[in-house]
């Protein structure tokens, strides 16, 4: 009895092992997945804070709680169960839908960037109508969670594309652990950033000076890191974008624009110091330029079809 005792106590302290190793390998797999899908996430934390600009303070949190919610719904329920099924019967069709997603996410630079370029002709009257509009918060959350689905899947596919290899149990549990952390992160960022002006207001009435001044402070700096944050989610945008779209052609053998930056940045870059830093920055600024090109490619012909208006 004793010794069976000790086998199965063996066992169990295998067993627990293995599943120790294997929640590793799980989060392993979820930290590589989790980095390459890195300048996706940027964009997706720069785009959502718009969407609840213009209302009342007591709203803002609530209402990134419903895009929250709307977001682990899209990765979870509906791009999760697909990714398995496509990964397990047709893995051919990951690369065609990873181009597919950062063609968009080059459309969409492309259309910011024509955005940024045109003169705002909206007054401030109309712009307090549509806040005022009783169903504004009912489109903005729908609004939200759309541009959310998007950016969601090419997550979802960036990060499959990294596990691939592995068995479906993994492929799951590293898709599930990258919906739910990154989830979490951009929109716990998110709900800080929207915050962090009332923050500073609220610090600026109250304490001693050093607290004032610190609370003034995040009044002033908030509008400029919204913009820096615009600005930065377009570049990750049409870099990400772009690099996604080169590397899928040198997979279907059409790889010269790639191969020919790769060697134009490593050629450039080879006699500078920190030689390594400045060929990144080379490879992603081609990459974007890139992508601007081809989604202003894309967003030309969209405007060109009767009938067809590309969203802003």
């Amino acid at each position: 009895m004793p010794s069976g005792l000790f086998a199965l106590l063996d066992d169990v302290a295998t067993i627990t092992k293995v599943a120790a190793a294997s929640i590793d390998d799980v989060g392993a797999a979820a930290s590589k997945a989790g980095v390459k899908a890195a300048g996706v996430v940027v964009d997706d934390t720069a785009v959502t804070p718009r969407y609840v600009t213009g209302f009342t303070p007591d709203r803002e949190l609530p209402i990134i709680w419903r895009i929250t919610k709307g977001s682990l719904f899209n990765k979870l329920v509906l791009i999760l169960p697909v990714l398995l099924l496509l990964s397990t019967f047709a893995e051919w069709a990951i690369t065609p839908l990873l181009m597919l997603g950062g063609s968009y996410l080059c459309f969409e630079g492309a259309e910011k960037l024509l955005h940024a370029l045109r003169k705002d002709t909206t007054s401030l009257d109309e712009d307090a109508a549509i806040v005022a509009d009783a169903d504004h918060e009912e489109r903005m959350v729908k609004g939200a969670v759309r541009t959310d689905f998007i950016l969601s899947a090419e997550i979802m596919v960036i990060a499959l594309n990294e596990v691939l290899d592995e068995h479906l149990a993994m492929r799951a549990a590293t898709l599930a652990i990258v919906a739910i952390a990154i989830t979490i992160a951009v929109y716990g960022v998110v709900g800080l950033i929207v915050k962090m002006d009332d923050i500073g207001l609220h610090m600026a009435r109250n304490g001693g000076a050093a607290r004032r001044a610190i609370g003034r402070g995040l009044v002033t700096l908030m509008p400029r890191l919204l913009a820096a944050l615009a600005t930065i989610g377009t570049a990750a945008m049409l870099w990400v974008g772009g690099q996604i779209v080169l590397h899928g052609l040198d997979e279907y053998g059409l790889g010269a624009i790639g191969h020919a930056l790769h060697d134009g940045a490593h050629a450039v870059a080879g006699g500078l110091p920190a030689a390594g830093v400045w060929e990144w920055l080379i490879n992603a600024a081609g990459a974007g330029l890139f992508g601007v090109l081809l989604g202003g490619a894309i967003a030309g012909a969209l405007h060109v079809v009767p009938g067809k208006r590309a969203e802003h």
